[in-house]
């Protein structure tokens, strides 16, 4: 039993890695439900800026990477994630 268990949380422990926004996700469309959105998906919002007609949220993984998460603010979708350092 406790093999079966050990092999399970071996074999979700990538799964949970991935577990960021992606395009298409719906986060909200205010400050506050897309910080809860993005938290519950394993980023932490540092900060929230207007750019070129979109809500770019800064958000920060568990592995500590900064991530921008580009957000329609009509709809509340991610339209677009990228890597800071790039």
């Amino acid at each position: 039993m406790k093999k079966t268990l050990m092999i399970a949380a071996l074999i979700c422990a990538p799964m949970a890695a991935l577990a960021m926004p992606v395009v298409g996700d719906v986060v909200g469309t205010n400050a506050a439900e897309a910080t809860a959105a993005l938290a519950a998906k394993g980023c932490t919002i540092s900060a929230f800026e207007a750019e070129d007609g979109s809500i770019e949220a800064k958000c920060t993984d568990e592995a500590m990477k900064v991530w921008e998460v580009y957000i329609d603010p009509k709809t509340g979708a991610v339209t677009e994630v990228k890597d800071e350092a790039e």
